[in-house]
């Protein structure tokens, strides 16, 4: 099992990128029906997948950021 396991895991990691912000560039936001932007997500069926491009103004950790949401 653990062999089977450590095989697909390399697998996935030949594809997989480490992604990585800088202050100042843009990103797009996912969206989904749990996370609500309010009237956006009414119609489901219509619904975007990602929002944005908004920019960030920070790194806070490893993984989180801060951006500049529109008012």
């Amino acid at each position: 099992m653990k062999v089977t396991q450590d095989r697909q895991k390399s697998y996935g990691d030949k594809r997989r990128r480490p992604l990585e912000f800088e202050a100042g560039e843009h990103v797009f936001l996912r969206v989904t029906p749990t996370t609500g932007v309010g009237r956006a997500l009414k119609e489901k069926k219509l619904t975007p997948k990602f929002i944005g491009p908004y920019q960030i103004t920070e790194r806070i950790g490893k993984v989180a950021y801060r951006i500049a949401l529109p008012p």
